[in-house]
């Protein structure tokens, strides 16, 4: 935990960025049966059994000190999924930084093995140089402020919906 609240604690270094990873998985859902849609003096009608309609994965990136974040959908989230986000992360959006301070949780694909498992060994080693991995600690990833941040959209989304319902 110390590791991640030092790193927080440092100031902005422009050609070392902090930037903190966090991914969801999402369920898409449909109505099973259509609303009744309201009309004066009837309250809308709807029946709350749905269907599933497939699911994505959400990839959220923030900089905090920055003031930058990018968030991607993709169809899965394996270890060739994540090494091509951080692919991305690393020639697109920050290009001229020397490395990135990169929290995330310590899931089985956040490894710096799976650029070799995307990437041949050279553009892969070029990369992985290019990262500072910091883990946030079993339990403990309340700590990640992505996660924070995907976590608080997330629930905006569902209010939204509650809201309509």
């Amino acid at each position: 935990m110390e590791d991640v609240l030092e790193l927080y604690g440092m100031s902005r270094d422009e050609n070392i960025p902090l930037v903190c990873m966090d991914e969801q998985p999402i369920q898409f859902l449909g109505n099973k049966l259509e609303p009744i849609e309201m009309k004066p003096g009837r309250i809308k009608k709807e029946d709350y059994e749905y269907e599933r309609c497939g699911t994505c994965s959400i990839f959220m990136f923030s900089a905090p000190l920055e003031g930058w974040r990018h968030v991607k959908a993709q169809e899965r989230r394996t270890r060739v999924d994540w090494a091509y986000q951080i692919e991305d992360l690393l020639t697109n959006h920050f290009p001229k930084a020397r490395k990135i301070r990169l929290v995330m949780d310590n899931l089985n694909t956040h490894t710096k093995g799976s650029l070799y498992q995307a990437f041949p060994p050279q553009k892969a080693l070029e990369l992985a140089r290019r990262l500072e991995i910091h883990y946030t600690p079993k339990h403990g990833s309340w700590l990640n402020m992505a996660e924070i941040e995907l976590s608080a959209l997330t629930t905006q989304c569902l209010r939204r919906r509650i809201k309509d319902i």
